[in-house]
């Protein structure tokens, strides 16, 4: 598959040890990843819209703002392995919870991602000064699109885990005639999945009706600032190919994508949580010089 412009493929079988981290903050890459304790969350209040849940670092720019999966929230590994890089090397920082999800207000049956997209512009405009770098994780990935074509003048770089853009609306409309209209009239489709104990997850018919207005992979992406697409090869729930398309469609020329042979859907080992902060760091290296 052709890649535009100056976009690279890279292929990452096993990621060796580098120092960076570590020289720069005088810790090891498992004191990163080390225990802490819970605190809790602050809540942005929005005038007739559920308040969201988030924790802020303050710090230098760019800032980094993770963005979660679906049904996921702000406390998984890769968000906190994220907060303790940025904590050690003086960076701003934003995690947070979409509308319905985590400790955020609201009711994920009535969750779209449109009001999941106007839960990340929220972020980004009362949280956020200056350049951000937004680490988006399988349908955060998604929604780091949309906040980068809609706040260019601050979305610095993009990462992107595992990217699911338009990709559950793509596997709905793969579906046979008399299952989708089951899943129309019992009003949500129950998606098999390994990462809960039920062994599925309840997505209402209202959300994929609605992302389909929020497809991108349709045509050229606006987005000119740098980009870094990570996937594994052994993702069951959303293809690699699906980054080799959105970096296809970014018109910016600074795009790679980096390829884990031996990566999962999540990410969350190890050696894939030190590919993604080192990626960051690479960025935020970048944009500083």
């Amino acid at each position: 598959m052709a890649l535009p412009g100056a976009a690279r493929l890279l292929w990452r079988e096993r990621l060796p040890w580098r120092p960076a981290v570590a020289l720069r903050t005088g810790l090891g890459f498992p004191q990163l990843m080390g225990r802490r304790q819970k605190s809790s969350p602050s809540f942005l209040n929005r005038t007739d819209l559920p308040k969201l849940a988030y924790h802020k670092l303050k710090g230098k720019n760019p800032g980094v703002v993770y963005l979660a999966g679906l049904f996921s929230n702000m406390n998984g590994e890769k968000a906190l392995a994220l907060e303790d890089y940025c904590k050690s090397v003086g960076h701003a920082f934003v995690r947070f919870d979409y509308r319905g999800c985590g400790s955020s207000d609201g009711n994920i049956k009535e969750s779209t991602l449109g009001k999941w997209r106007k839960d990340v512009l929220s972020i980004l405009d009362e949280l956020t000064q200056g350049p951000q770098i937004l680490v988006g994780a399988s349908l955060g990935g998604w929604l780091m699109l949309h906040a980068a074509i809609a706040r260019p003048e601050k979305v610095a770089a993009l990462v992107g885990i595992a990217v699911a853009a338009d990709h559950f609306v793509a596997t709905f409309q793969q579906l046979p005639v008399e299952v989708k209209k089951e899943i129309e009239e019992k009003g949500e489709w129950r998606l098999p999945t390994k990462h809960n104990e039920e062994g599925v997850y309840s997505v209402p018919y209202e959300l994929i009706q609605e992302a389909e207005n929020h497809c991108v992979l349709t045509s050229p992406l606006p987005i000119k600032c740098p980009v870094r697409l990570i996937h594994g090869l052994k993702d069951e729930d959303v293809p690699w190919q699906i980054s080799m398309k959105v970096a296809e469609r970014v018109v910016g020329a600074d795009v790679d994508v980096i390829l884990r042979k031996g990566g999962g859907h999540r990410m969350k080992e190890k050696e894939d949580i030190k590919l993604i902060v080192y990626t960051v760091e690479d960025l935020i290296e970048q944009l500083s010089t």
